[in-house]
């Protein structure tokens, strides 16, 4: 053993660093999540706090805030999900079929360029468009006799926002790894199919498609193993009195019980972390078995 990793210390050398991002920000923190279980009190330290076993699961299971929290959370995720998924393939897919180069880089460029824009850049670009009175989509509106529309003061109209303006952000850097699957794919299967007369459409649904769901099942898991994760930042940004009815998630409220209220509840914020923990590590077992039962790849 000593003798392979002599042989092969470049390889440990880079491997060490991903681990020891994994151990000190990933696993060493769980020591820190005992705290769920006491009155935390910072001059007592975690093991001088009294234990109190779930009473702070139970106080937020019985706060009216508990299902209007979990209905937001999994609303906003599953929507998401639900939009932001398919786009990246379908943009890779339509990528993959572009034949003038020039432009399929500019194609490539202009989607992939809004992921470097920070959240707090982006969501000022999103409010700066979306203002009643000097934003562009409501001049637009305004051409064709429509009122101005105070877009981020509707509750109703948060989700769809938000998600939308994810998918401008995000779906041409998610369509890369598509990309680097339909790059993986022979191309004897697509020259069998011209001769045969197979479509556009048709190589697509039955060459390219059926070659990249292996990825895609795996990033699909991945995806709803983060579900409860929706972004913080990015909904904490966009939040405003008149929209919070439908914009306040779990994170967002952990956020304020936790470091902006007077008590600073930490035990009780570390409860509620711990919960929706519990709900990202059930919802990805369960979708790993059942990607499994259908036939394909699972992350274990």
């Amino acid at each position: 053993m000593m003798k392979q990793m002599k042989k092969n210390w470049q390889l440990y050398v880079l491997f060490a660093l991903p681990l020891i991002y994994l151990v000190v920000f990933k696993y060493y923190p769980m020591y820190g999540a005992q705290i769920a279980f006491k009155d935390f009190i910072p001059a007592k330290g975690i093991w001088g706090s009294e234990w109190v076993g779930f009473k702070h699961f139970e106080r937020f299971f019985n706060s009216y805030q508990f299902w209007r929290l979990l209905k937001n959370t999994l609303g906003l995720a599953f929507y998401q999900m639900l939009v932001m998924f398919p786009v990246p393939i379908l943009l890779a897919l339509a990528i993959n079929y572009v034949n003038k180069k020039y432009f399929k880089k500019t194609v490539q460029m202009v989607t992939y360029a809004p992921h470097f824009i920070s959240v707090v850049v982006m969501v000022g670009i999103l409010i700066q468009f979306l203002d009643p009175r000097m934003g562009l989509i409501n001049k637009i509106i305004g051409l064709f006799g429509v009122d101005p529309i105070n877009f981020m003061a509707k509750p109703e109209l948060f989700k769809t926002i938000y998600v939308l303006s994810d998918v401008w952000q995000n779906a041409g850097w998610g369509c890369i790894i598509y990309l680097a699957a339909l790059s993986a794919i022979s191309p004897a299967l697509h020259e069998a199919a011209v001769v045969d007369g197979a479509s556009k459409f048709q190589r697509m649904w039955h060459i390219d498609i059926p070659g990249i769901l292996p990825i895609a099942t795996v990033l699909l898991v991945l995806s709803v193993g983060n579900m409860m994760e929706i972004g913080f930042e990015k909904v904490l940004l966009m939040q405003n009195p008149l929209n919070g009815r439908t914009s306040e998630v779990i994170d967002t409220y952990v956020y304020k019980v936790g470091l902006l209220s007077d008590g600073l509840n930490f035990s009780y914020a570390a409860a509620i972390g711990l919960f929706k923990s519990f709900i990202n590590l059930t919802l990805i077992v369960l979708v790993n078995r059942f990607a499994k039962k259908i036939g394909q790849e699972g992350l274990w």
